[in-house]
């Protein structure tokens, strides 16, 4: 026993000398942190801004009264904290949508009520109508051209792709948990760039330079006038992932609805089976005048003469998608980032640097927000200076849940920082920083820019199979104890990248 107990010793000594070398010689503030900790453990107020964002206030998709009113809520809760320079941004996006009314039923060959909503952006139905389904997944351009001339799909309800079977069942693998170990440095994948999603039936044009089969198809179904373009989700459980690029917004005449896949593949059997089949359906939405979405800006000036023009930036998006209230993409998010401003503002810990807090709009659609402000503030020549003096920025966006450390996009300069400052958190979550970066956020815009940029990493447990972009993103999938972790961890990060001695390096 006594053997044994000295081999395990010895590789417990072996685990953790690099993780204290990392460490050493990294000030950390332990009565800041008690000071942070105090404030958010017994006087937060995460959890009433995260009920008033997701209950209140409800789905903030881009362009609609709901998100300007989080912005014009956001922004009213910072200046009466004390925050400086507090601005509502606008930025050019193009006209909001509103959804004021949906129906979605099967009606024959028996009633059912079916689950599903309109995509971001589909225009309306001509009010309620019944439309028989027409299966075109599997048919050839000239099969479908065949039923364009035909009119048989004029006012029906078309269904182009395959029945589901490729459901989504399993979440990313967290870089967090045990047993998983960092990548090689040289084969660390960085922080990538947004893959924009394909729009239905946008398939490139062939080799002969004509249109493609699915071109031809679109081709087709657009110029038959059909009452409805139904969609499958992967989603299972009923789970509906809904969102889609805005795409052609004026003159975009066929609407679009998404089914959980399960009623999709249904209605399809239906018809394969030789049954008619027919829905009633009606969505009445509106596009909306204001061509802009906006961001919320507002800092804490620091303190010292020299250092106060340096800033440490945080940054969510306040932005959703529209079936359900976004409570884990993304106001989790804004409620523990606008709550780590109201804690260091609160606690009154001094800050040599500029701490700065940007809420951003759009993100869904492609972080235009964020890159908006990039362009705006810290981009080209005219704004090298300022560029040059964002010492770092911080993002929470992807996951839910704790903070468990951070994606450190490759920087191993910068990971003993890193180590030292997430290391007094371990007993309230926090595990430990990994090499690779994260893509599809944020934080891309600044790195894109040549800034830097991190994100956490938090859990994915359900957030990928059940939460993201779907009709049950609801408060229940999060927890304010989670917030308060957040919220702490934040305000420490900012806390000590705006008063480490030097910055931290590239």
């Amino acid at each position: 026993m006594r053997r044994s107990l000295t081999v395990l010793a010895s590789l417990v000594l072996v685990t953790l000398v690099p993780l204290v070398a990392r460490q050493a010689g990294e000030p950390v503030d332990a009565a800041a942190n008690a000071k942070i900790r105090d404030e958010a453990m017994n006087r937060s107020k995460a959890g009433g801004m995260f009920t008033t964002l997701v209950d209140t206030i409800g789905p903030r998709l881009a362009g609609s009264p709901e998100y300007k009113r989080a912005v014009d809520w956001a922004a009213g809760e910072l200046r009466a904290w004390g925050l400086t320079n507090v601005a509502i941004e606008s930025f050019e996006f193009g006209r909001g949508w509103r959804l004021e009314r949906f129906t979605i039923e099967m009606v024959e060959p028996r009633y059912m009520a079916l689950v599903g909503y309109p995509e971001a952006w589909s225009p309306s139905t001509n009010g309620e109508m019944v439309a028989t389904v027409q299966v075109l997944a599997g048919k050839t351009a000239e099969d479908v051209e065949a039923l364009q001339a035909s009119g048989a799909l004029k006012g029906a309800a078309v269904i182009t792709q395959p029945k589901v079977t490729n459901f989504i069942r399993t979440d990313r693998v967290n870089p967090t948990a045990d047993g998983q170990v960092d990548p090689p440095l040289e084969t660390a994948p960085q922080a990538a760039g947004r893959q924009g999603g394909a729009r239905q039936g946008g398939a490139g044009r062939q080799g002969g330079g004509g249109p493609s089969q699915a071109q031809r198809i679109d081709s087709a179904v657009r110029a038959s006038h059909p009452a409805v373009w139904l969609r499958p989700s992967r989603g299972e459980h009923g789970t509906l992932f809904v969102q889609a690029g805005r795409g052609v917004v004026e003159g975009d005449l066929l609407p679009r609805v998404v089914l959980i896949g399960e009623h999709y593949n249904m209605l399809a059997r239906l018809a394969e089976q030789g049954e008619t089949v027919k829905v009633r359906v009606n969505v009445h939405a509106k596009l909306l005048d204001d061509p802009n979405s906006y961001n919320v800006v507002g800092e804490i000036r620091g303190s010292d003469p020299k250092l106060a023009n340096e800033v440490v930036m945080l940054g969510a998006h306040l932005d959703s998608w529209h079936t359900a209230s976004g409570a884990t993409d993304n106001a989790d998010g804004v409620a523990a980032a606008m709550e780590a401003l109201r804690i260091l503002k609160t606690t009154g810990l001094t800050l040599k640097r500029t701490v700065r807090l940007g809420l951003w709009g759009a993100e869904e659609q492609g972080l235009h927000g964020s890159q908006a402000y990039v362009r705006r503030h810290l981009a080209g020549d005219a704004n090298t200076a300022a560029r040059d003096n964002l010492a770092v920025y911080f993002n929470i966006d992807p996951g839910k849940g704790p903070i468990y450390g951070w994606y450190m996009e490759n920087n191993e300069r910068a990971r003993p920082i890193f180590d030292a400052w997430i290391a007094p958190f371990t007993d309230i979550g926090a595990r430990r920083n990994v090499r690779q970066g994260i893509g599809n956020t944020d934080h891309l815009s600044f790195i894109r820019a040549g800034m830097l940029g991190f994100n956490p990493v938090q859990e994915y447990a359900g957030y990928d199979v059940r939460d993201h972009h779907t009709n049950v993103d609801t408060p229940e999938r999060v927890l304010e104890p989670d917030l308060k972790q957040n919220a702490v961890i934040l305000a420490s990060f900012l806390y000590h990248a705006a008063n480490r001695a030097e910055r931290i390096p590239r």
